[in-house]
């Protein structure tokens, strides 16, 4: 065995490569990926057929799975492609998003760190006053000591605490980054349906701004009718509510355009440019091939590589997994290495002078014994901790599971409810045009007339909320199947590539 004094800073540095070369084992538990919770299909029948003669997606996407369709691809209105644009720019949800990906990469590149010895250069003082009935001569003496020098500090990450800790924060910077994804998939459906519906309560205001026109009409008329003792108070009356029904409805589709266009702004996340304001407010009408609907569904299975929510929620799981091995290492002995190499003397002069060499090397082993139980405590708490997250995985699978299956469900029925409400318009209208027809006629009385419109207008109504649910339920397909977290389709992104590969 080596005394202190034949001990040398090139021993020191083979002590240090030895550690570094056994510091290579971790007590994390090997990882399964749970079974998904949920059917290896989507549910079939019915409700869940494409309608014929559904728009087609571009050609360009064809056999690209739905996740993998860009945006721009999906949505191919300049002005919708303007304000998504915006919005990733400026929203602060999404930005909100993105700075804590930048701060748990931060975290990770910290505790990644201190896998590595801590190397520092200092320079101390020491100044020491003795009493005199200490001394052996009597007198009080005053020491100073000056030390300049190099130190080195080193935990030996035998037993992986260090390196749990460090996967631990590398999961959760990954999660981040998954969630930042998921956000800005969320803000893209967010910005479309926004914009379908101010164009569909747009619609809506203008179909109502016609109707009140015509009941104000038939409100004259009637009035004539009244005063010339034609029409009865009855007849008035109805009209009136006919009105008066109409200009409630103006106020609050008035009322309702104008919240939509500030939810678009808070979605922006900066006030709308001139231009943008100006087409926005140009009264416009729903575009029901704004979206196309043979989005490939695919399977279950797929959600779990494309759904960023999903891979957030199993990278959260490798964190806790990570967490085990940290707590489980806990219960090994701790190693350090610390030790310094400089020049000291008892003179500020002398600290560079020949023989003012000083070194000292402390390795230190710690080994837990008893802690109150608090180390099983601890690993207990990592392994409940794991099962939550085991949970909340399932249940974001299942969660994705049913919103496709939703949307599917919608996208299966409500082609037919829009074919069978636009029916239901023109049965209406039928019905209003032989009622004044029958009115003029004096075949039937003017109430006839009234119910006859406010039925039509109630259909025209509802087929206009029928299809912006149509539309909005299209974007949520989208969404669910993972698409939205590229501007550009994927496979033309990769064919442009090539040619510039090439050269």
């Amino acid at each position: 065995m080596s005394s202190p004094r034949s001990f040398r800073p090139g021993r020191l540095a083979v002590a240090v490569a030895l550690a570094s070369a056994l510091a290579g084992c971790t007590l994390i538990p090997d990882y399964q990926r749970p079974a998904a919770p949920v059917d290896a299909a989507y549910p079939s029948g019915p409700a869940y057929d494409t309608p014929a003669g559904a728009a087609a997606k571009p050609a360009s996407n064809a056999g690209v799975a739905t996740a993998d369709i860009g945006w721009r691809d999906m949505f191919p209105d300049p002005l919708l492609q303007q304000l998504v644009d915006l919005s990733l720019s400026n929203n602060r949800d999404l930005r909100i998003a993105a700075l804590n990906v930048q701060a748990a990469q931060a975290q990770y590149r910290i505790q990644r760190a201190d896998l590595m010895p801590t190397v520092g250069l200092g320079a101390t003082e020491t100044a020491q006053r003795t009493p005199h009935d200490l001394t052996s001569s009597g007198k009080a003496v005053t020491s100073h000591t000056y030390q300049v020098g190099a130190s080195l500090s080193w935990e030996l990450d035998l037993f992986g605490r260090i390196r749990s800790l460090s996967e631990e924060a590398l999961q959760t910077f990954m999660a981040q980054d998954e969630t930042r994804n998921a956000t800005q998939l969320s803000l893209v459906a967010e910005v479309a349906n926004a914009y379908l519906t101010l164009r569909a309560d747009q619609e809506l205001l203008k179909l109502t701004e016609d109707t009140l026109k015509s009941q104000r009409d038939s409100y004259n008329l009637t009035k004539q009718s009244y005063d010339n003792d034609v029409a009865t108070a009855l007849d008035l009356s109805q009209a009136e509510v006919s009105v008066r029904t109409a200009e409630s409805n103006h106020a609050q589709y008035s009322r309702q355009v104008a919240q939509d266009m500030n939810a678009l702004v808070l979605l922006l996340g900066n006030p709308l440019p001139a231009d943008v304001r100006a087409r926005l407010e140009t009264p416009g009408r729903l575009d029901d091939a704004l979206i196309p609907t043979a989005l490939p569904a695919g399977l279950p299975s797929d959600l779990l590589e494309r759904r960023p929510d999903i891979r957030a929620a199993e990278h959260n799981l490798l964190a806790a997994n990570a967490n085990i091995g940290a707590a489980r290492a806990a219960f090994f002995p701790t190693i350090s290495l610390t030790g310094s190499a400089g020049t000291a003397s008892a003179s500020l002069g002398g600290l560079f002078k020949g023989g003012s060499g000083a070194w000292s090397f402390e390795p230190q082993i710690t080994t837990p014994i008893f802690a109150g139980g608090s180390l099983l405590a601890n690993l207990d708490v990592a392994k409940l901790q794991k099962q939550i997250q085991v949970a909340t995985y399932e249940q974001a699978i299942q969660t994705a599971f049913r919103e496709v299956a939703d949307a599917l469900a919608g996208r299966g029925t409500l082609d037919q409810q829009i074919q069978a409400q636009q029916l239901l318009v023109q049965a209406d209208q039928r019905a209003y045009d032989l009622s004044q027809q029958r009115f003029r006629q004096g075949v039937d009385n003017y109430l006839t007339v009234l119910d006859s419109q406010r039925s039509l207008y109630s259909a025209q109504q509802t087929l206009v909320a029928t299809r912006l649910t149509r539309l909005t339920n299209l974007v949520t397909l989208y969404k669910a199947l993972g698409g939205g977290w590229t501007d550009k389709t994927v496979q033309a992104q990769a064919a442009a590539q090539e040619p510039q590969a090439a050269r």
